[in-house]
């Protein structure tokens, strides 16, 4: 991985655990497709990753398994990061070929500080597949980052494809969870004077968040509208996902500043206003 924010002492979002509706068509998308490893499978549920050791995205189906809601708040995209730009080449060209067999609608942006695909899993959960250019190129004015969503050079990236995508890469990782919310500035008190985020950079109706210096580890919008609604718990879509802290007396701190913001946590799961589900771990030792 050419950048490091995703080691101690930056707290990041380590992995995403997603509801399906039908695991085993799930299954064909992350693993034939995408090209993650199955760790461990059940009858409903599979952890997958991209190295066999660490646990990247969990599927599960739950009983009563609805479909995805829409309006809502929850999950609007979670991003895997790809080590280096000629794995997201080999990636767009796999997208290209084998992606017309899932009727995919796919979008790309170049961000500045970032190159991305977009397109959803059979769900209608969004996934981003990006690769970080190196920060010592991103441009901060003020504490903020600049970026935007400006045309991606598939041409260019197509020509950095050494070769065909052999799945996920051994360094790939959760980049970014980005989520509908529908009250920003209580969502904004939550994740910034609760879980220990700084705000570098927003736009309208949404607000970019990270530590130590990263373009962001959580955005949020309300552009499912202000108010909009909690889905059903047994709809497809984000259970929960991870956040892990360098080591269990942040998790402490962390704690103590929900408390105090009327955010209680139970065992190291914690609600946002929004109604999203975040565990909180410490790094392994």
């Amino acid at each position: 991985m050419e950048n490091k924010f995703f080691e101690s002492p930056t707290m990041h979002v380590s992995d995403i655990t997603i509801q399906v509706a039908n695991l085993q068509r799930s299954l064909d998308f992350y693993h034939t497709f995408l090209g993650f490893q199955v760790m461990e499978e059940t009858e409903n549920q599979a952890i997958l990753s991209a190295d066999g050791k660490k646990a990247l995205i969990i599927l599960e189906q739950p009983e009563g398994a609805l479909p995805k809601q829409g309006k809502t708040t929850g999950l609007y995209h979670f991003a895997i990061l790809l080590p280096q730009r000629a794995d997201l080449a080999a990636f767009l060209k796999h997208l290209l070929q084998a992606g017309k067999a899932y009727s995919l609608q796919l979008g790309a942006a170049d961000h500045i500080v970032s190159e991305a695909l977009y397109f959803s899993d059979p769900d209608g959960n969004g996934i981003e597949v990006a690769r970080d250019r190196l920060s010592k190129s991103w441009k901060w004015i003020d504490e903020s980052v600049q970026m935007s969503t400006d045309p991606l050079d598939a041409d260019g990236l197509l020509a950095e494809a050494a070769g065909d995508w052999q799945g996920m890469p051994v360094e790939t990782r959760i980049g970014h969870v980005h989520l509908h919310v529908n009250d920003l500035p209580a969502a904004k008190e939550f994740y910034i004077k609760g879980i220990g985020f700084q705000e570098v950079t927003g736009f309208p109706g949404a607000s970019f968040l990270s530590d130590n210096g990263y373009h962001h580890h959580i955005a949020i919008n309300t552009w499912n509208g202000e108010g909009a609604p909690i889905p059903d718990l047994q709809a497809a879509g984000m259970q929960f996902f991870t956040i892990t802290y360098p080591n269990k007396e942040e998790i402490d701190k962390v704690v103590q500043r929900l408390a105090a913001l009327g955010y209680p946590a139970d065992e190291g799961m914690v609600k946002d206003p929004a109604g999203n589900h975040i565990f909180l771990t410490a790094a392994a030792k």
